[in-house]
């Protein structure tokens, strides 16, 4: 169960520390928001306005 909770946290790191590397990337910021929400459009992971509303929670947490 240990091995399970380790592996699990290490992924979850690696998607933030991923995430993070997008947003902080030398592209201008509003051209990475903008792929990042084609992406998940086309891949249909979430809908428009929770795509916006989980952006603007990052750009907000960044800012302050």
């Amino acid at each position: 169960m240990k091995c399970i909770n380790i592996a699990i946290a290490a992924l979850a790191g690696a998607a933030v520390g991923a995430s993070l590397g997008l947003l902080f990337a030398p592209e201008k910021g509003t051209e990475t928001r903008d792929r990042i929400r084609q992406f998940v459009r086309r891949k249909g992971l979430a809908a428009k306005g929770n795509v916006e509303e989980l952006v603007d929670r990052i750009e907000a947490e960044l800012n302050n």
